[in-house]
Formats: structure tokens, sequence, C-alpha cells
């Protein structure tokens, strides 16, 4: 079970079932409540035209007991004001809700006592004659009020039962006797409509939320084929170690199509580190062959022939080997992302230093005052280091270093007078190891680590080492770094 739900596409499916079945059933309860709503409303509608109908009859003068209930088989009641049944629906036999039990009319004084005053003042009036307003006065209608709603509850009529939505009236007959109509409307048809609603959806939600987790587990099994194909792939370049593979590219243009380019081009960039990798240290291995070769013939040879010792040759191999391993435990620190010092450079002092005691090498500059950038002190003069080595190894008479501002950027310039550098050569030349033809010799152009050094040093500390024709027809190598302020 763990294993099933532990899929994206087990999640989804899961997930988009429950919305879709949260939403059914707020959905379902909002139309249940709004049907039950209209159809109580409705009810009340009929009740109390019920109701108005037998208020108006006696409003315009109809006795009790000459109301005609029987045709209706609706539950009606008319109260009194001292809450005695005076009318009813001849074959009700029992109610709740109106808040009135009795099912049994009982006869009224206010009745009799009315139907007695009734011909008294007829005789009275056809004695004296009367007038026309007396006569108009006796036949004003009654007045009937406002229905006030009393709720639901259960009648039986004529042995059968039912719910009913009651609705009361209050009227006032022509007599001044105040009487309250209770009628009453069947609620079958509401809990028959609400009922087969009810049913409808107990039987549809559930056969279609098995639609949608139905469809919504193809369109996700069609939608992360493409992903499980990387995955199988990437499976498989991990157990062949074969860097130079690719995963498949859906032609979709989406998200996966974006996932599988990225995988790609991540791909293509390990392969290229691993390479690089790779020369690095068949490079690095091959450029410590030769001092240590050189250096265990001259120490052999001194150990045969103690006056054949070469010792100026000796140490010379082994500043080589000093300089090569520094070199290559500069740039190991360099691959493993090591940040440089935080610290204030002088960048114009930096040069002064850097070209002290070097023949043909002159700075210049300027009256800007100190050039200051932020970084390490140590790797920053390494890479001045360097670059004024490749210039004077290349200068026919002269070296340059300039040191400026450029907004806020710093700029080192060293320019040579030497061949320069062909357009073709001016990135491979920051390449490990790399030696152009004219510089091949190890003894003069050295293991070809020094500008790849000094690039790798400016582009940690957020500057850039380019080359260019110098003035004076020689190469321009020009480092630009961020001020200290900057």
């Amino acid at each position: 079970m763990s294993r099933l739900f532990g899929s994206v596409r087990a999640r989804a499916t899961l997930a988009a079932t429950l919305v879709v079945a949260v939403a059914l059933v707020a959905a379902g309860t909002a139309v249940l409540l709004s049907l039950r709503s209209n159809l109580l409303g409705e009810a009340g509608t009929q009740a109390e035209r019920s109701a108005r109908d037998v208020a108006t009859a006696l409003a315009v003068g109809t006795r009790y007991t000459e109301l005609n209930l029987d045709d209706d088989e609706r539950p009606v009641q008319v109260v009194d004001e001292a809450g005695t049944l005076v009318a009813a629906t001849e074959d009700l036999r029992r109610i709740t809700g109106t808040g009135v039990d009795a099912v049994k009319p009982q006869p009224s004084a206010a009745d009799d006592d009315s139907g007695s005053d009734s011909d008294s003042d007829s005789d009275s009036d056809s004695d004296d004659g009367g007038t026309e307003d007396d006569t108009d006065a006796s036949l004003e209608a009654g007045e009937i009020g406002e229905p006030a709603t009393v709720g639901d509850g259960t009648a039986t009529i004529d042995g059968d039962t039912e719910d009913y939505r009651f609705v009361a009236v209050p009227v006032e007959t022509r007599a001044g006797d105040r009487l309250t109509v209770y009628a009453g409307a069947p609620l079958s048809a509401e809990h028959g409509a609400v009922n087969t609603a009810l049913t409808v959806m107990l039987i549809g939600f559930p056969l279609l939320l098995a639609v949608v987790a139905w469809v919504t587990w193809l369109v996700t099994r069609r939608a992360l084929r493409p992903v499980e194909g990387i995955r199988r792939e990437m499976a498989a370049i991990t157990a062949s170690e074969d860097l130079a593979r690719r995963v498949p590219v859906p032609g979709t243009h989406d998200e996966v199509a974006r996932l599988a380019s990225t995988t790609n081009e991540t791909l293509a960039a390990l392969e290229s580190s691993v390479e690089r990798q790779r020369r690095f240290v068949a490079d690095a291995s091959h450029e410590l062959r030769s001092p240590i070769a050189s250096l265990r013939t001259q120490l052999e040879v001194a150990a045969a022939h103690p006056e054949l010792l070469d010792l100026d040759g000796a140490v010379e191999d082994t500043v080589r080997l000093q300089r090569l391993a520094a070199d290559l435990l500069l740039l190991a620190r360099l691959d493993a992302g090591e940040r440089p010092a935080d610290g204030r450079v002088d960048l114009a002092a930096l040069a002064r230093e850097a070209a002290e005691g070097r023949a043909g090498v002159r700075v210049r500059d300027g009256d800007a005052g100190p050039v200051s950038v932020a970084g390490s002190r140590g790797q920053l003069g390494r890479v001045l280091a360097n670059l004024l080595d490749n210039a004077q190894r290349h200068a026919r008479s002269a070296v340059e270093v300039s040191v400026g501002r450029d907004g806020d950027v710093a700029v080192v310039a060293v320019a040579d007078d030497g061949e320069g550098v062909p357009a073709a050569d001016r990135e491979r030349i920051f390449e490990r190891f790399v030696r152009l033809d004219a510089a091949r010799s190890r003894d003069d152009g050295g293991a070809g680590l020094g500008l790849a050094i000094a690039r790798d040093v400016a582009v940690r500390h957020g500057g850039t080492l380019t080359v260019h024709d110098a003035p004076a027809g020689g190469a321009l190598f020009e480092l630009r770094l961020p001020g200290a302020g900057a």
C-alpha cells in the first residue's frame, strides 16, 4: 500500500478524486438545501392561499357552520380568540404543529350571541326604518391580517397521516370576532423530490468519482510516461557510466520536455567536467614525469660519478616541481570552490610589487591614487605574476603595466611588444596545460597553467580576464575586477 501511494500517479489520482468528492458533496448539499427551501416556500404559499380563502369567507360574514371545509383535503382549523376550535375539516382526526390539538369544533358563545344580536339589530332596523349609513355599516367587510407562518407538523385526514406546512392567518369578522385560521399544505412533494434527488446523488456521485479517478489515472500515466523514460535512461547511464548518452526529449514543449532538456544539459556539463578532469590528471602526470625523471637521472649519475653532479640543473628541476605542485594545489582549491579572502587590495601597489626587479617592465598607474578591490592579496598577486611571466616570455623588449578605473571597475592591463595571440587561440590559451606552438618548450614555456590559474582567480573574484591586440603589436591582457565600493 505504501509503495502504491508512493507514486506520483497514485497521489495525483487520490488528490483529484478527493477534490472532486468534496466539490460534489458541497454542490449536492447546496442543491438539496435549495430544493427543500423552494418546495417548503411553495407549500407555505399554498397553505397561505387556503387560509386566506377561509379567512375571506369569514370576513364577508359567512358563519362558522356555513364554511365549506369538506371538499378540501388539506387540514383547516378556525380558532376563536379564546383558543376554542369553532370549525375544522370534517375528516380531520389528528393534528400537530398548529398549537391547537382539537379536531372537533366546539359551540361558541360568541357565535350564538352574534347570531341573536344580528336578528335583534335586523328587527330594530326594520322597525326604525334605519338609515343609509347604518345599512352601509352593516355591510362593511371584515379585516384580514398578515399571515404568520406556524411551521411544520402532521395531520391525519380520513386515516392518512402526512407532514404539512401550516400557516396562520388572523381575521376579524364584521361582527367584531377575532379568529385565527390555520391551514396546511402537504409536504409529500417536498419529501419525494428531496429523497429522489438524494437517491440520484448517492448512486451517481460514486459512479462519477470512479470515472474521475479512472480518467485521472490514465491521464497521469500518459503525462508521466516521458518521466519514466527519463528515469530508465538515467538508471542505464548510471549503470554503464557512459556520460555520452542522453535522455529522450518528448515533443510536447511542456515541463517534462524542459526537464529532459535540462537533464541533457547537465549530462553534457558533467561529461565535459569529467573529461577535463581526466585530461587534467593525464597532463599533470605528464608534466610531473619530466622533471622527476630528469632529477632522478642527475641523482643517479651523481651517485655513480659525484664529479659529474649538475647541481644547478637539479635545483632547477626541483624548483620546477615545486612551482608545478603549487599550481596544481591552487587549481584544486579553486575547483573545490574556495572563496577568496575578504580583504581590501590596492592593485596599483600590488602591480608595482609584482614588477619590481623585472627587467623591461614599466608600471603606469596614473594619478588616480589607490585602485582598491576586495579579495585575496595572495591570489591577485599570483594573477599579476603569471601575466608578467607570460608577457616577458613573449615580449621582444618591453612590457607595460597600467592600472586605472573604468567607472566602478578596476582595470589592470599587461601589454607586450611580442607576436601577439591569434584570434582563434584567444580563448584556448586559458585552458589548462595548453601551450601555443611558439611556447612549447617546457623550460621556457612553463606547464601551461599560469593563464588558466589567472582566469580562474579573476572569475572567483567576480571579474574577467581577456586578451586583445596591444598598441605595440603584441598581446594585451586586461584584468577587470569590481571596485571595493561596488
